[in-house]
């Protein structure tokens, strides 16, 4: 029989506890440990899920692997075409991972309407794109079909149907402009059967999405002529082994570019967003285990004679501790059970009705992002009682001095 386990059971049964001078200030340390884990819930779901957002966003609009022409000069508007004819295309035969391997152009166009008119990026797609991305971020219509005949079917963002008052199912121009500039610029007749909003207004606010062969077209191209491929991977987290990777498999006429690379304002400033959960979680468990230390100490001063008895009866310094320790883990794991039943609340009803709203021109994203992995959450937990439990040992120490003798007549 466990008789410390035994002992710290009727400690925490009985009704002397519960209504010790101890006990407010146990009640202290288990809201304390509750607060500490829903804060550290908070900023692990909320950081992680901003980070996964924006990555999702920007692979979205560009894949995680753009293959282009040198000359284009990593420019957002197509320069020099590549051909399709690529060993790479339409699959790596060498590379594991891939998920999909798409035809792309872009062209600077002109949105026009009989009272204004706005720069845009016109971006041409083929049948192989994956439409995933943008069903997800669907607010109104269709997503357009390109398999067949030449469509004129584009999907444009809320941000730009805002701006230029062009509804759902409206027929609108876009201009571009002829090499060289001298001529009439071409004119395209397009019309809106879908309508998306990302809430990454860089992009939402330029990019329509269309048929790549009015590019193939307008830029006199052959119909393997395109302006890139864009590369989709099972894995972010393998982006920069995957972008050397494809970087090898390439002719070295080519260039391949991961959106990190593309991107690295964006992706230096949602890579500090570790820093400030690491700073978080170190805080919060200090706090925890500062208030876990006071209420142990406060306990086993209010149990001196328990402890004195104990001893005499020929208990060893180590059992006695034990006993303490028991309950210590009691209680911070009540802590955490409620910690973590409040904290889940709120990351669910963040999750299904975002209540808590972002600036989308600061953050990208519209509402608070919660990434919720039962994995990380089972692994702060564990690694919160550990840490706890380590801390608590130190004022167990106190133990060792207690004099039976006197601590029998301790009042």
């Amino acid at each position: 029989m466990n008789y410390e386990l035994f002992i710290a059971k009727r400690i925490i049964a009985s009704k002397q506890y519960k209504s010790s001078i101890s006990a407010p200030i146990i009640k202290i340390a288990i809201i304390a440990i509750s607060l500490g884990i829903i804060v550290m819930m908070i900023a692990i779901a909320t950081g992680f899920g901003l980070q996964q957002k924006i990555r999702e966003k920007i692979s979205g609009f560009n894949g995680h692997i753009q293959i282009t022409n040198f000359d284009n000069n990593n420019s957002e508007i197509t320069v020099s075409p590549i051909t399709k004819n690529q060993d790479f295309y339409p699959k790596f035969d060498n590379i594991k991972g891939i998920n999909n391997i798409q035809i792309f152009a872009t062209k600077g166009g002109i949105i026009r309407t009989p009272t204004d008119f706005e720069g845009i990026i016109f971006k041409g797609v083929g049948s192989d794109y994956n439409w995933s991305f943008f069903k997800e971020y669907l607010v109104e219509g269709d997503i357009p079909n390109y398999k067949e005949e030449i469509s004129n079917d584009v999907l444009i963002s809320k941000e730009i149907s805002n701006r230029l008052n062009i509804n759902l199912g409206d027929s609108f121009n876009i201009l571009f402009v002829k090499d060289p500039p001298t001529k009439a610029p071409w004119l395209r007749v397009v019309k809106a059967v879908g309508i998306y909003s990302t809430g990454f207004q860089e992009f939402d606010e330029n990019f329509v999405i269309a048929d790549i062969r009015h590019i193939q077209k307008m830029n006199k191209w052959s119909d393997n002529e395109v302006g890139g491929f864009e590369v989709l991977i099972n894995d972010f987290n393998e982006i920069n082994v995957k972008s050397s990777e494809v970087y090898s498999e390439t002719a070295s006429t080519l260039n391949s570019q991961s959106i990190i690379e593309k991107y690295p304002g964006i992706f230096e400033w949602i890579s500090l967003f570790d820093n400030n959960i690491y700073l978080i979680i170190v805080i919060m468990i200090l706090v925890a285990g500062i208030n876990m230390i006071t209420a142990l100490l406060v306990l086993i001063l209010e149990r001196t004679q328990m402890i004195g008895i104990l001893k005499a009866l020929g208990s060893a310094n180590v059992s006695i501790r034990k006993i303490f320790l028991y309950n210590a883990a009691y209680l911070v794991l009540k802590g955490l059970f409620w910690g973590n039943i409040i904290g889940l609340s709120i990351l669910f009803i963040q999750k299904y009705f975002g209540l808590i709203t972002l600036n989308p021109e600061t953050y990208y994203v519209n509402e608070a992002p919660v990434y919720i992995d039962f994995g990380y959450i089972v692994l702060l937990n564990i690694g919160t009682l550990l840490l706890c439990l380590l801390m608590l040992i130190i004022p167990t120490v106190i133990i060792s001095k207690i004099n039976p003798s006197s601590s029998i007549k301790f009042e």
